[in-house]
């Protein structure tokens, strides 16, 4: 959970993270990797040993969930061969306008962006995105998604990925502009959005 939330570590950045040493976390670590769930790389900063850092490999990555990935893919293959891409876009018309109603709803005593963009990351932590808020040292905010639950759909339909964004827009407001930053599907470690005020 350390690495999938917060990327490659240290095995010391692991023992701060879950309050014990970093020789115990290296331990650990050792196990994971034994298991295949770890990887290592070395990073050379300068003088001395290079540091290393531990990444989740794609075995681990497969212990998140998937939402039935295979069986959710072959149904929208079906739907596009059988009824036509059209219907595949209306599908994923009406998932973003129950899911655009359903944020509105939850996020209708929230005072301003900052607290509609808690409200969304909560709801989207809810749903299996892991997601979080970031602020940025410019007051720059960021919604944080560190799962994709729906990946293999998205990989397939790049609409789902459009319609999420869409939906971001809508209930963050007009006077917000929200950026992708980084897309698991385009190969990032995380899905990011820049969310500024006065667009």
């Amino acid at each position: 959970m350390t690495l999938k939330m917060h990327g490659a570590q240290t095995s010391a950045d692991v023992g701060r993270r879950q309050g014990i040493t970093g020789e115990a976390a290296r331990q650990q670590l050792g196990k994971l990797q034994e298991d295949g769930l770890v990887r290592e790389e070395r990073r050379s900063a300068g003088r001395g040993r290079p540091a290393v850092y531990w990444h989740l490999t794609d075995k681990a990555q497969a212990r998140f969930p998937d939402t039935h990935a295979a069986l959710t893919v072959d149904i929208l293959r079906s739907i596009s061969e059988v009824l036509g891409p059209e219907a595949l876009d209306r599908i994923i018309a009406e998932r973003e306008g129950v899911t655009l109603e359903k944020y509105r709803t939850a996020m209708s005593g929230c005072s301003d962006t900052r607290d509609r963009l808690e409200k969304l990351a909560e709801m989207r932590s809810a749903e299996g995105y892991m997601a979080q808020v970031e602020v940025d040292d410019d007051g720059t905010l960021r919604l944080v998604e560190n799962h994709c639950p729906i990946c293999a759909a998205a990989s397939f339909c790049q609409g789902f990925c459009r319609a999420e964004k869409a939906v971001f827009q809508n209930v963050l407001g007009p006077n917000v502009r929200i950026e992708r930053d980084e897309h698991i599907v385009g190969g990032g470690r995380r899905c990011t959005y820049l969310v500024r005020e006065g667009a």
